[in-house]
């Protein structure tokens, strides 16, 4: 999120969606944008065009933002907004995305502002000019997953119990039961390290394989699974994929699914916000 002189209380401020190279009119036509007391519009700057609405200054203060972030609801309205705005115009010509929240106090503003980024969205637009991006998602193949709860089902079973207890007929731990919980340990550990292994390997491999395709790429944090996903997540990347070349990606990641056993999850085509940079 960010924020540019939106520091007047009771003034209208410019709400910038995007950056672009010769947008259609009629591509944000009727988009509501962020508020409905303004249309959506377009605002020629030097060597491109921004999309932009007139907003109240008041609705982004630091104070507003801060209330709005603690209301779920009303933020995911937000960004519904700008991404509904900004792929509209992205479907019709190459696009620059701005971060959501992008606010200066008036047009001159904008100008002056997005003037000294001018070789930025240059380079941005030529860099993304008839590409998507596409998000890939890799999970460990089910054995591995496997592999992994039982050493920590072991692991479990041994923080209970303490010690290792193998019966006689007697009732009393055997004789070399140390040894054999020594070497129950380090088989578990070895299997552990083994799957590890292997689920590196795949996503390596996934990433190298969709990467050769892509014309950049971007690695990301594993999400956090929800307690009731038992899938390990060993890959979160993000690429950018000229158009022609959307059926080729859809086929490998089906041929990689089939080769490595792993779940891979792909999604897109989206604007590629990750790969313009920064304002």
């Amino acid at each position: 999120m960010r924020q540019h002189d939106a520091e007047v209380p009771d003034a209208n401020a410019t709400y910038v969606f995007a950056v672009c190279r010769d947008p259609d009119p009629s591509s944000c036509a009727g988009l509501p944008g962020v508020t409905h007391e303004a249309p959506v519009r377009l605002l020629a700057l030097d060597s491109f065009t921004a999309i932009v609405q007139t907003v109240r200054a008041r609705d982004f203060t630091d104070e507003a933002w801060q209330s709005r972030l603690s209301d779920q609801r009303e933020l995911e309205r937000y960004a519904r907004a700008h991404h509904d705005v900004v792929s509209a115009v992205a479907a019709a010509c190459p696009t620059v995305p701005l971060p959501m929240a992008t606010v200066y106090h008036a047009d001159e503003r904008v100008r002056e502002a997005l003037a000294k980024e001018t070789d930025r969205f240059r380079a941005a637009l030529k860099r993304t000019a008839h590409h998507a991006e596409w998000g890939v998602k890799v999970y460990a193949p089910p054995a591995a997953t496997a592999a992994t709860a039982a050493t920590a089902a072991t692991d479990d079973a041994d923080r209970r119990t303490g010690r290792p207890v193998v019966p006689t007929d007697r009732g009393r731990p055997a004789a070399g039961a140390g040894l054999a919980y020594l070497e129950r340990k380090r088989g578990a550990q070895r299997l552990r390290e083994r799957s590890q292994e292997d689920a590196l390997r795949t996503a390596e491999t996934v990433d190298e394989q969709v990467g050769r395709l892509a014309t950049a790429s971007r690695r990301l944090r594993p999400h956090p699974q929800p307690s009731t996903d038992r899938r390990v997540q060993i890959l979160n990347a993000t690429y950018l994929v000229a158009e022609h070349r959307s059926e080729e990606l859809a086929l490998l990641t089906r041929t990689l699914r089939e080769r490595t056993g792993a779940e891979i999850e792909l999604s897109g085509p989206w604007v590629p916000y990750s790969f313009v940079g920064e304002v």
